[in-house]
């Protein structure tokens, strides 16, 4: 019997160290860290909301993103209504088929204080933002993002990981609206076929520059 109540005792122990073991080790940070180390090209349905101040959906949407290190991503939007945003390394388009017209601006300036100067370019986390190991919720292991640059366009972001893979992504800018993208269909450091971030203007669409 004492036997016994030892083993009982042993195994549970057994357990706990196992399970904080694996707590400490599925850290935020920690996943962030390997997400991004291993991190090349990457491939993605996303669904992207829009709330208001006062939490209120303002607009939904959803398409394909991709990536690739270094400098190049494109958001191909489907729904509600199609649209595309290229980032060529030097600058980004963006594409409105229903109003015949593209926009562009230097990537420099459009993507400060974004996630994307990270994702993309490769640079630490820690010379754009403050990083902030929030805890886990909904599944996720969290991770807040305070921008180092004032004039920065957002003054929150927010990261949601699991299994070492960005699932969610929340960024919240100086009139309290919040942007959110979900992350579906993950596929990690795909090939991209020769000049698919390379942007070609229609040439009967007015161009913007901003």
């Amino acid at each position: 019997m004492i036997f016994n109540k030892y083993l009982i005792r042993l195994c549970v122990f057994i357990q706990l160290a196992l399970s904080l073991s694996t707590s400490s080790a599925n850290t935020g940070l920690q996943q962030m860290d390997v997400f991004l180390n291993e991190l090349q090209s990457l491939q993605a349905r996303f669904e992207q909301s829009v709330l208001d101040p006062q939490q209120r959906q303002a607009a939904r949407s959803q398409g394909i993103f991709s990536m690739q290190r270094p400098d190049l991503f494109r958001w191909d939007y489907s729904e509600p209504d199609k649209q595309q945003i290229v980032a060529d390394g030097r600058q980004i388009w963006l594409l409105d088929p229903e109003l015949e017209q593209v926009s562009v601006q230097t990537q420099d300036t459009a993507l400060k204080g974004t996630p994307a100067q990270f994702l993309i370019g490769g640079d630490p986390v820690a010379k754009h933002f403050e990083v902030i190991d929030i805890g886990d919720s909904q599944g996720f292991a969290w991770v807040e993002l305070i921008p180092r640059d004032k004039e920065s366009q957002f003054v929150r972001v927010l990261l949601a990981f699991s299994d070492n893979q960005l699932h969610r992504m929340e960024m919240t800018d100086a009139f309290g609206q919040i942007t959110r993208f979900q992350f579906y269909d993950i596929k990690q450091n795909p090939v991209f076929e020769r000049g698919f971030f390379v942007f070609t203007r229609p040439d009967a669409f007015d161009l913007y520059q901003q």
